[in-house]
């Protein structure tokens, strides 16, 4: 079982992978991201989108699956993910484990942060 700190409040995972979903705010597009939680960071292991549009482009090798091109990106282990929490989509964030789907960032705000529960907590003034 693996463990996600969204913000303070730390949501045991059924297991290492999770996704994101959320719509594009101006193209009214669906995004799709499948996520690990590793020792290294946050991996991403495939991406989505229903369609294309500003900012909103397939990878090179994309490939169209049941209405949504999909790519492996080639990025590193992210320490944290920071999330957009505008209230300009109608909706937030839906982040889904495999058992269960809950909605992040819905009400415009501060971003919402994401990291594994064994990353060290962000400070703002580092110790001298």
């Amino acid at each position: 079982m693996s463990c996600l700190m969204i913000g303070t409040v730390a949501l045991s995972l059924s297991g290492p992978g999770f996704s994101l979903e959320w719509t594009h705010s101006v193209e009214n597009i669906a995004w799709r991201e499948q996520w690990r939680v590793t020792e290294a960071g946050l991996d991403l292991a495939r991406a989505s989108v229903k369609g294309s549009g500003a900012g909103m482009e397939p990878g090179a090798d994309a490939v169209l699956r049941d209405g949504w091109w999909s790519w492996d990106p080639d990025l590193p282990p992210q320490a944290e993910l920071r999330l957009a929490a505008s209230g300009a989509t109608g909706a937030g964030w839906r982040l889904c484990d495999g058992k269960a789907c809950r909605e992040i960032g819905a009400e415009p705000g501060e971003s919402v942060l994401l990291r594994p529960c064994s990353a060290p907590s962000p400070t703002k003034n580092p110790p001298r």
